[in-house]
């Protein structure tokens, strides 16, 4: 992808706030995770609205930091639409992400079957008295999902509020900082820089959640910078994390269950 910038100083006056935030997202955002799923998980087996509660704070703490850094962006004439992924494709997405984009509607699929089939239910059950940072990182995951018609509809929210505002800071804001701090790095090195600060993002899911995260975010990051757009990851995104709207109540474990 030609059009990111190769100098921070295309980012004039807002070049330190851009980094700022670039810099939260790696080193920030995986503390705030944290603590907001360490409370999360402390008051879901007393709180019927936990969910909810969580959910509403999520979309708040993405849509602000997306419109901040989406001002920033603006604050920064040197730096157009297309250097950082706002833009439509140039035709049909080259090879390289049309066959990521296909692999990943295949997971897609083939996951949401296995989940709709009782897959989750099955999962072992956390030891009694482990405590809560020694229970499978699944069981913390799973425990997200949306048990009621209320849940659901605001998990949907949520799901497009990921595909949309993760893929602009993550892939759109974020690899264009780092691509004009680090001077215009080879495509390889971005790509690995992306899939690092995603899969740290969520490191609150345990060794496996930033194993998986971080392939995604190597996979998102592949697909956008061979394509110029923005457009397929934040569908692809969207479409991973709303699959779980798919999957019936019934195959999830019980609600108390972390």
């Amino acid at each position: 992808m030609d059009a990111l910038p190769t100098s921070l100083a295309d980012y004039g006056p807002a070049a330190l706030s851009a980094v700022v935030v670039a810099g939260y997202l790696v080193v920030g955002e995986p503390v705030v995770g944290a603590v907001l799923h360490r409370r999360f998980e402390g008051r879901l087996r007393t709180d019927a609205g936990a969910r909810r509660s969580f959910y509403a704070r999520l979309l708040v703490l993405e849509w602000g930091l997306a419109l901040l850094a989406l001002v920033i962006w603006l604050s920064a004439p040197e730096v157009d639409a297309a250097a950082v992924g706002l833009r439509w494709p140039d035709g049909w997405p080259g090879p390289l992400a049309t066959a990521l984009a296909l692999l990943v509607v295949a997971f897609v699929v083939a996951s949401t079957r296995a989940l709709r089939g009782g897959a989750l239910t099955h999962l072992p059950a956390p030891a009694e008295g482990a405590g809560r940072h020694a229970e499978p990182s699944m069981h913390s995951t799973l425990a997200l999902l949306p048990r009621t018609p209320g849940e659901r509809r605001l998990f949907t929210a949520v799901g497009l509020t990921a595909g949309i505002c993760e893929e602009w800071l993550y892939r759109g804001f974020f690899l264009a900082v780092v691509s004009a701090v680090a001077g215009g790095p080879p495509t390889a090195v971005l790509i690995a820089v992306a899939a690092v600060a995603f899969g740290v993002a969520h490191a609150y899911q345990g060794a496996g959640g930033v194993l998986v995260t971080g392939l995604l975010g190597a996979v998102m990051a592949a697909i956008y910078l061979d394509s110029g757009s923005l457009l397929l990851p934040v569908l692809l995104h969207a479409l991973i994390d709303l699959r779980f709207l798919a999957v019936p109540t019934r195959a999830l474990p019980p609600a108390g269950v972390r």
